[in-house]
């Protein structure tokens, strides 16, 4: 398994390999740090260029936008968590809903805890829940879905299936670019960047929605705790919710990435079918039927 694992690497193009060989060299908090500061920062009409520069050169669809003027976004981050109009991403009829607007990176059968990345590459959930064996028992013969946000999506994350939140836990870590050639190339990529768990308790048990970090994303937040990191303390942060009723119905907002990144969702095992249209690397949106159960 090694050799053939090594080989796959070997036989990736030569560009791709430098281009993931050269992240291990880069100051990753300090750019971080460095483009969190820039997307926040209120500028005015240098604001307004960066934000149109950016809608040409990742083709930004506007049109879906709640308020479609570049011009209206006092800063980067305003424009990159930007509101959709209401009913451009209806809800399909589905156990299990697309959370998000972006590619599909990986998804199917958890094999035992081991959750597969790309090939030659794999994790376990414990490593992916920062240690937390208890955890990552709920999910052992389960069920993820791993999806990429690009830069032109839309980047507030929904809910697939209605929830009440249990737990929240900051897990420090990398910030590796989380795009598919860095996904093929660096191992365990999804359980060692920065990320945040939000632990739930649904209609079919505990399951979870997993914010990773990466290059440049300022930072994450949460629609009942708001911006999770920064601060960076570099130590694990974990919050309870056991003794609150938070409640979040399917479809609702609860969070949102201030520049892109990946949602890793683990599901318990049971019966589960995901939607006979997806495929690796296939785009999908926000509402889609992405499971059902049963």
């Amino acid at each position: 398994m090694a050799v053939s694992a090594a080989h796959e690497a070997d036989a990736r193009p030569l560009t791709e390999r430098l281009a993931v060989a050269a992240q291990h060299l880069l100051p990753q908090q300090a750019l971080t740090r460095f483009a969190g500061a820039v997307a926040g920062a209120r500028l005015g009409a240098l604001t307004t260029l960066n934000i149109r520069w950016f809608i040409g050169r990742y083709g930004v669809n506007m049109a879906e936008a709640a308020n479609a003027d570049p011009g209206a976004y006092a800063s980067f981050n305003e424009f990159f968590t930007r509101e959709l109009t209401p009913g451009v991403r209806p809800l399909a009829h589905a156990d299990l809903v697309c959370p998000v607007d972006g590619a599909i990176s990986q998804f199917g059968a958890i094999d035992g805890e081991r959750i597969f990345q790309a090939k030659g590459h794999d994790y376990t959930a414990t490593a992916l829940l920062g240690g937390d064996s208890a955890l990552a028992a709920h999910f052992h013969g389960g069920h993820f879905a791993t999806i990429y946000l690009s830069p032109r999506d839309y980047h507030r994350i929904h809910m697939p299936c209605a929830g009440r939140l249990l737990r929240m836990t900051h897990v420090p870590g990398e910030l590796f670019s989380v795009n598919p050639a860095t996904a093929r190339g660096v191992p365990g990529l999804f359980a060692r960047n920065e990320r945040v768990v939000c632990v739930f308790d649904g209609p079919h048990g505990v399951w979870v929605n997993v914010l990773v970090g990466a290059t440049i994303v300022g930072s994450m937040a949460t629609v009942w705790h708001g911006v999770v990191n920064p601060p960076r303390p570099g130590v694990v942060r974990d919050w309870r919710y056991d003794d609150r009723d938070i409640h979040l119905a399917q479809g609702a907002e609860m969070g949102r990435f201030l520049l892109g990144s990946t949602v890793v969702l683990l599901f318990p095992a049971g019966p589960l079918r995901f939607n006979p249209d997806w495929q690796p690397g296939g785009a999908v949106r926000l509402g889609q039927a992405m499971a059902q159960r049963g």
